[in-house]
């Protein structure tokens, strides 16, 4: 399961960096946002966003060993992340558009987190 979750959480955060990086500005139309200023913000989160995707390598292929970085990116960012979103719709007013990112981010934090819960049960049974 661990495995399945990091895979997923690599294409979608590779995907949206490579987006991010090399369709800024139709990306922000799409999300009838405006492109930041300047331009770099917007391209150092898509650098980001590669390299948090990228570093799912480690868990997909060996998911026991590289739970912390579930923990932290798969958990932890992509559900302050979705509170992100949340919050700046609600009150900077963003587009609601924006909210997708927050169901998507949030809907990852989520399965991750039952996904490594289920995981430390099983090695908590196995030790048994």
């Amino acid at each position: 399961m661990l495995s399945v979750v990091a895979g997923i959480s690599l294409v979608y955060d590779v995907t949206a960096g490579v987006v991010l990086l090399a369709a800024t500005d139709r990306m922000a139309s799409w999300f009838g946002a405006r492109v930041p200023d300047p331009i770099l913000f917007a391209k150092l989160n898509g650098l980001f966003l590669l390299a948090v995707g990228l570093g799912y390598l480690q868990p997909l292929r060996q998911p026991e060993a590289h739970r912390a970085y579930m923990w932290i990116f798969g958990v932890l960012l992509k559900g302050a992340g979705a509170a992100a979103f949340v919050a700046d719709h609600y009150l900077n007013v963003s587009p609601a558009s924006f909210l997708l990112f927050a169901v998507s981010d949030g809907t990852l934090a989520v399965a991750t987190l039952a996904a490594l819960l289920v995981a430390t049960r099983s090695t908590l049974i196995a030790a048994r």
